[in-house]
């Protein structure tokens, strides 16, 4: 595995090592003591996965308590997905950072707590699996707009078409108006 550094130092693209042949491939998406290698020790106790269809956005989601470290990967199509650093003492609160990743390329995107996060589907349809670090909990949720100027994330939305956006994420917050870690 290859963990290559994003311009938000605790966000990190991971290129895995595939070993492939005639009859298809492998590849380790998770190996505890590379992440360690890496600087990354976590946990996981929450497997999900999504369907979405081709101009869906969902995000930008965080929760405000038991704040989740997310392992992105997509297992078909592609999305853009993206992290946002809403961590107030942070040099890097309010920057983001964007990677494709597709069932292709079989790029993850690891997004440590303390992070909202979102994507938008490329492809006709997309299925994104994530590993979390910490359970669901509804009630700590919460949602930053997708086109927050302030944060000014630059989506690749398909020409003619506005992103299809969930009710709660047509009202999430502005950064400046959202709870945020401290």
């Amino acid at each position: 595995m290859n963990f290559r550094a994003t311009k938000i130092p605790d966000v990190f693209l991971i290129e895995p090592s595939i070993y492939g042949d005639h009859r298809g491939y492998l590849l380790e998406t998770f190996q505890a003591q590379k992440f360690s290698a890496a600087g990354i020790e976590i946990e996981f106790v929450q497997d999900n996965h999504s369907g979405s269809q081709q101009g869906t956005l969902r995000g930008l989601h965080y929760q405000i308590q038991q704040a989740q470290g997310k392992l992105v990967k997509v297992v078909v199509g592609e999305i853009y997905d993206v992290a946002v650093d809403i961590r107030q003492s942070s040099p890097t609160f309010g920057h983001w950072v964007g990677a494709y990743l597709s069932g292709e390329n079989k790029h993850q995107l690891w997004i440590p707590p303390g992070f909202a996060h979102g994507f938008y589907v490329l492809s006709e349809w997309a299925e994104v699996f994530y590993k979390m670090t910490n359970f669901y909990a509804p009630e700590y949720e919460r949602s930053i707009m997708w086109n927050d100027p302030m944060i000014g994330i630059e989506w690749p939305i398909l020409a003619g078409a506005p992103p299809l956006l969930s009710e709660r994420d047509a009202y999430g917050k502005l950064l400046g108006e959202a709870e945020v870690y401290s």
